[in-house]
């Protein structure tokens, strides 16, 4: 086959399947690097370090120096029931944010082997065919080149760095 006929080819039917996948192992997946998940020491130690929970230690210290172990041993109780709380509530918090990021994520709308799909815009590779509506995000890696549009516009408010 010659160039302009695959250049046709591509324009119509999108990229293969193998061709897409291949792009996706080379360039990686369509998103911005997420930070690391903080570990369970890590998530421990800074709920340990917090300047509240450190005062109040230091304040059942000082009443087990005095002689009223009684008190300090309900205040340390008590002090370490909030900490553990403290750290499962963050625990939760960061597993609940991980789960709306993936709910959030946005699809596209793509067309690869002559057939449309909607994948999640993570999954879109340089080079794919992406059908927009009214309303739709464009991926950012797909802002490139358009084929072209009936009425086209941009919302400079919708516009995100």
């Amino acid at each position: 086959m010659s160039r302009p006929a695959d250049a046709s080819r591509a324009a119509s039917q999108g990229l293969s399947g193998r061709e897409a996948l291949l792009r996706l192992q080379r360039d990686g997946p369509n998103e911005i690097p997420a930070s690391r998940p903080r570990s369970v020491l890590r998530l421990a130690r800074e709920v340990a370090s917090e300047p509240m929970f450190l005062l109040l230690v230091a304040c059942g210290v000082i009443y087990m120096l005095l002689g009223d172990a009684q008190e300090a041993l309900m205040l340390l109780g008590f002090v370490f029931f909030v900490m553990g709380l403290s750290f499962f509530q963050q625990r939760r918090s960061e597993r609940s944010l991980d789960a709306l990021r993936q709910l959030s994520s946005p699809q596209a709308l793509v067309t690869r082997d002559g057939t449309t799909h909607r994948l999640p815009s993570r999954e879109l590779v340089v080079g794919d065919l992406v059908s927009l509506s009214e309303g739709d995000q464009v991926p950012a890696a797909q802002i490139g080149r358009y084929r072209g549009a009936a009425e086209l516009g941009i919302g400079h408010d919708d516009v995100r760095s």
